[in-house]
């Protein structure tokens, strides 16, 4: 876990798992650095312009510094507006990388590291907590870039024009970060906590909406609400914590920085006053001092302004370390005639042991895996897939493999459906195929739907036994459209009546005989009038 206690002004994990905020870095540093020069030349005119004005100097001297000013305001214009344009695309592009990582990191570390974390916490993740990072990028890291190029450059500029002046800043600049990393401290942990209650909410809420047919039947939706209802007065209580430190913060920062500036103001009147300086050095420098704190002073205030969107990707990139660490299979080229093997397998949960399973799943074959609930079958099909730590080997044609998910067509006890078509639920993000998904329909005994009835999250709109029967049809259709040879099927009858069970096992029958490895895990006695063989972990427990 991150140590919450720990202020880091960019997290590096941000270069590495989002490219396009290496390319942004790069753009910004250009313009921040246009727009140091531009503070730097307007001061200048401007201060050449007033002090002419004051000696005496004819109007038409002064109009090439009157006219560079206002040609420099126009620019700077332009360049605050170009920042802000390169902000949205970073944060936009930036945004989509992470959420495609994530994604990814997710397929990766399987339902077995999702089953320890609530999804619908990690959906705020991914959804409102990356849309915060609109203000990490469009305002706290220009500020941070500004930070780092205009403020020293700034600083050199008067140390030249005023080295007394130069020195002031020098000493009185160090507070308003120290007063940052305070301030940053407390926002950080109130901040996290507001972020964390936001993620409880939005779990109990859909634990709520899941379970409320109970609920209802039971008399207990009320406290639900009201549990519900407790959860939101703590993130409003939580919200306005962070409004009253952000309103704090930005109440000291600026106060430091006026005191700062008053200093250098009240140095130069009397050395004006004693002749020790010329006006239009002290003019020059007192134009550019305020500019000088501002970058610093707006780092700590769009701080607060970006640290949800800093929670949020704190979290994210936890989950895509975790993936970086997870084993990959090195591979075996999915198709017709491969093989898996299981050799003594052991899978751990917790302190339950299961029984330690070898199998073979040659091409032509149905192995059936049986026992009793609870003896670990869906734990085996969750080591076959990489999705669990285990003992023993899992082998594809003959090698070791950290899992054997790239040659299998799997379908799971929960249908696992997503909002979208019948048929986008079936080709799931492949190459969609009409003819494919409607014979993968057909043999999985959902002849009756129509591949282009839409669905709601979850699969909602069909019964239990139509999403399994689809989710059966999504495994042939793997299998046959993408070569994953190996038929994985954990209960795929649990929920269908006996004519369509029927038809399932003489489907998974003919796809053995074609040439597919099948492994079937069932309780039900008919199954066992397909299968080659029979492994029942109820013997080997």
């Amino acid at each position: 876990m991150t140590d919450t206690t720990r202020v880091r002004p960019v997290d590096p994990r941000l270069v590495r798992y989002a490219s396009a905020s290496r390319g942004f870095f790069a753009v910004s540093a250009a313009i921040v650095l246009a727009q140091t020069g531009v503070v730097v030349g307007f001061a200048w005119s401007l201060t050449s312009a007033l002090v002419g004005a004051v000696d005496g100097r004819p109007f038409d001297e002064l109009t090439g510094y009157v006219a560079a000013a206002v040609a420099l305001v126009v620019v700077r214009g332009l360049l605050i507006a170009a920042s802000e344009r390169v902000s949205a695309r970073g944060a936009a592009a930036a945004s989509l990388q992470l959420r495609e990582r994530l994604v990814a990191a997710v397929a990766t570390l399987g339902p077995g590291w999702l089953a320890r974390r609530n999804a619908a916490s990690l959906s705020v993740t991914a959804g409102h907590g990356l849309e915060a990072l609109d203000a990490y990028f469009g305002r706290y890291l220009p500020q941070l870039v500004a930070t780092a190029i205009t403020t020293p450059i700034l600083i050199g500029a008067i140390t030249l024009a005023d080295p007394l002046s130069g020195l002031t800043v020098v000493l009185t600049i160090p507070l308003i970060p120290l007063f940052m990393v305070l301030i940053g401290l407390a926002t950080r942990s109130v901040q996290k906590k507001q972020y964390g209650t936001l993620g409880r909410l939005a779990a109990r809420f859909a634990d709520t909406v899941e379970g409320l047919g109970t609920l209802k039947a039971f008399g207990r939706e009320h406290r639900a609400a009201d549990t519900v209802e407790r959860v939101t007065r703590d993130y409003k209580r939580e919200t306005m914590t962070v409004l009253r430190v952000s309103f704090l913060s930005g109440f000291a920062l600026e106060f430091l920085a006026s005191i700062s500036v008053a200093i250098i103001a009240v140095t130069i009147g009397f050395r004006l006053l004693s002749g020790d300086l010329t006006l239009l050095v002290g003019l020059f420098v007192l134009l550019l001092a305020p500019e000088a704190y501002l970058p610093l002073r707006q780092v700590g205030v769009q701080f607060h302004a970006a640290s949800e969107g800093v929670a949020a990707t704190e979290e994210i990139f936890d989950a895509l370390d975790a993936a970086r660490t997870a084993p990959v299979s090195e591979g075996t080229a999915a198709g017709t005639g491969t093989t898996l093997e299981l050799r003594d397998v052991r899978v751990e949960r917790g302190v339950h042991r299961m029984p330690s399973v070898s199998l073979r799943v040659e091409p032509g074959a149905v192995v059936l895996m049986t026992g009793p609930s609870g003896v670990g079958k869906s734990s085996v099909v969750a080591a076959i897939l990489g999705y669990a730590d285990h003992g023993g080997e899992v082998l594809l044609d003959g090698r070791a493999v950290p899992h054997a998910r790239a040659a299998v067509a799997w379908a799971g006890q929960r249908p696992g459906l997503v909002s979208g078509t019948v048929a986008e639920n079936v080709a799931l993000g492949s190459d969609a195929d009409p003819l494919a998904i409607a014979e993968a329909l057909v043999d999985a005994g959902a002849a009756d739907l129509d591949p282009a009835t839409p669905l709601g999250a979850g699969g909602a709109g069909l019964s239990g036994g139509q999403a399994q029967r689809v989710a059966v049809a999504r495994a042939l259709y793997r299998s046959r459209t993408a070569g994953a040879r190996i038929l994985v099927l954990d209960e795929p009858s649990s929920a269908l009546d006996a004519d369509t069970e029927a038809r399932v096992w003489e489907t998974l029958r003919a796809e053995a005989d074609a040439g597919a490895g099948v492994l079937l895990v069932s309780h039900r006695p008919s199954a066992r009038e397909i299968a080659d063989r029979v492994v029942d972990l109820g013997v080997l427990a």
